[in-house]
């Protein structure tokens, strides 16, 4: 694992800048091209995700709560919980700041590439709808992009693996139950190996059913749970009242400071706080536009408004609550990383059972993160061979939970970083390049809106 963990390390400083502006770069060109336009229809994007414009006859497996619902699910979960403690504890509060500016600036790129998944539909080897950055790039930019489809897919292969999740669960049920003494004797690495084996055991009877097994249970477990976090959030800041603004105050000046101690000074703290909110909102990695390329819907731009929502709800939203809560309890001075820092602050601030009950949360998180990753890699390696291979990534995925729970943070976490800045390379320069299409669609869209009301 040492050794794995080596070679990832030195391979990621290469990837920070073609990543860095593809996605901030890019996405700033993207917010100017657009003129605004997905801010300006917030209002409207909700009203769709509510059904108020609900197309029964259009096409497609779910319906867009459920593809919104799935993708959040993905996204709001342990990326938000641990994603945020581990951005703190590597960059300081500062590093909440430049999770913000990359989820405003991810909306926009949400907003282009979920429109460019039902534009440029395709049907896999056995006739099902799919959509998805492998279907855009290749029939948006033809066939000579192909290349391009194969290594984001290639690349999906790893980076849609469950490990950040199962790695998670693993450190909270441990830091939590403490099973050696509360359960009984065995050492630590056997109860690692024994969870992973359970985790994978429940995964695999969920992601053998398919996806519209993943949608009804993501849809039905996320809002309750994101309810349930955000409820103890709220508690938490009201009980600390007096420390929130002095938190945010912390945030912000800490964004801007140029001497700060974060490896790589302070490009290294804009860098961290890049990747983290890349990985708390999934904004220009292309896996949520595989969810949303299999809505039912009649309209690519009604998609794209519904999408757009994913990254304010579990980044401005919920990244926002943790990044708070950690910083007032303290939580952020201590010496743990990632779950552990956040189980700490909810212990503190919480009467002493805000670790249980966040174990509880982390619990239906992680399955549900784990039911839709899942899906994303099949989707990978069908487009790289056929749907009925493609289904042998579930055995794959599976294993690689019982490998996760036993690794270290630090080995899991840089496969994730490496494997998401290799797919956003390919995945941003076809949403930069088919970008005109996307304005064309929408004119026309907003201009039919107009003339119906008129």
């Amino acid at each position: 694992m040492d050794t794995i963990n080596d070679f990832i390390s030195a391979a990621l400083p290469y990837t920070e800048w073609p990543m860095f502006l593809l996605l901030i770069g890019g996405g700033l060109f993207l917010v100017f091209y657009s003129k605004f336009l997905p801010y300006r229809y917030f209002g409207h994007a909700i009203a769709i995700t509510a059904g108020k414009y609900d197309n029964d006859k259009a096409e497609g497996d779910v319906s867009s709560f459920q593809a919104l619902s799935a993708a959040v699910a993905a996204t709001v979960g342990l990326g938000n919980i641990s994603g945020v403690a581990i951005a703190i504890h590597d960059g300081g509060p500062g590093v909440v700041f430049w999770i913000w500016v990359t989820a405003i600036i991810g909306m926009c790129i949400k907003f282009y590439s979920c429109s460019l998944a039902v534009m440029f539909r395709s049907t896999d080897s056995e006739g099902k709808v799919q959509g998805g950055p492998m279907y855009y790039i290749t029939q948006g930019l033809g066939p000579k992009a192909k290349p391009l489809a194969i290594f984001f897919a290639v690349c999906g292969l790893f980076g849609f693996l469950g490990v950040f999740t199962a790695n998670q669960f693993t450190e909270t049920f441990m830091s939590v139950v403490e099973p050696s003494e509360t359960l009984f004797h065995m050492s630590d690495l056997n109860w690692k190996l024994s969870i992973g084996v359970i985790l994978a055991a429940v995964t695999s009877f969920v992601i053998f059913g398919g996806l519209e097994k993943i949608a009804k249970v993501a849809s039905a477990i996320v809002p309750f749970m994101v309810m349930v976090y955000l409820i103890a959030v709220v508690v938490v800041m009201v009980l600390n009242a007096s420390q929130i603004i002095p938190s945010l105050k912390l945030i912000i000046t800490e964004a801007w400071n140029f001497n700060t101690i974060v490896t790589g000074g302070f490009w290294g703290l804009v860098i961290i706080g890049v990747r983290r909110a890349m990985f708390s909102n999934e904004a220009g990695l292309g896996s949520a536009p595989m969810y949303h390329g299999q809505s039912k819907t009649d309209n690519p731009i009604k998609e794209g408004l519904v999408a757009m929502l994913g990254p304010f709800i579990d980044t401005i939203l919920v990244c926002t609550f943790t990044a708070v809560v950690i910083i007032l309890s303290g939580a952020y001075l201590e010496d743990g990383s990632g779950i552990v820092m956040t189980l700490s602050a909810f212990e503190t601030t919480l009467f002493g059972y805000g670790d249980v009950l966040l174990m509880v949360i982390v619990t239906a998180f992680a399955m549900s993160t784990l039911f839709t990753y899942s899906y994303y890699g099949v989707k990978c390696l069908s487009f790289l061979t056929n749907a009925k291979i493609g289904k042998f990534y579930n055995w794959y995925f599976v294993i690689m939970i019982i490998f996760a729970a036993v690794a270290s943070l630090d080995l899991v976490k840089n496969l994730i970083d490496l494997s998401y800045a290799l797919m956003v390379i390919p995945n941003m320069i076809a949403v930069l390049l088919l970008a005109p299409k996307v304005n064309a669609a929408a004119a026309d869209y907003f201009k039919k809106m107009k003339d119906a009301k008129a």
